[in-house]
């Protein structure tokens, strides 16, 4: 690898890798796991090198990879014939905790797109372009997700 190749991965690196982290940990639930995915993502840039028309693209292209091996992962014969170990949430703030609980708790799906939506700032239009699926439907998984969310949450803020 070229020192410009280099430095171009680097930044990459240091832009996303956070964003990567937590989607994967948001979809398995598991900090190890998570990290696992994670390097397997950015490997998947160095030995693919995929070429990308804007920064939009190189962003949407590694939240889609980062999804797709996530659900390889929970699909796997050796995810499905282990135990995992539940997730020690203490190293967040306190009044995040129980959100954070809230959002694991919901089903894959719903998980995404509030994630999406709320840390990374996509619309439903561009969210339904990353994950291929149709705007009703992420708008409906969407509105779903919110809802569980406040049921869920309800007791524990005042409105």
């Amino acid at each position: 690898m070229e020192h410009k190749e280099q430095a171009e991965f680097a930044e990459l690196l240091q832009k996303y890798s956070a964003m990567v982290l937590r989607i994967a940990f948001s979809n398995v639930k598991n900090l190890q796991d998570a990290q696992d995915i994670a390097q397997d993502v950015f490997m998947s840039v160095l030995t693919k090198q995929p070429h990308f028309d804007s920064e939009e693209h190189e962003k949407a292209w590694l939240i889609r990879v980062t999804i797709n091996r996530c659900k390889n992962h929970v699909k796997s014969f050796w995810n499905r014939r282990t135990e995992g170990l539940s997730e020690d949430l203490s190293y967040m703030p306190k009044e995040e905790t129980g959100v954070m609980e809230a959002v694991l708790a919901l089903p894959q799906n719903y998980r995404n797109v509030i994630y999406l939506h709320y840390y990374e700032g996509y619309s439903i239009n561009e969210i339904s372009e990353i994950l291929h699926k149709k705007p009703a439907t992420v708008g409906t998984w969407l509105a779903r997700g919110r809802a569980a969310l406040k049921n869920t949450l309800k007791g524990g803020f005042d409105e």
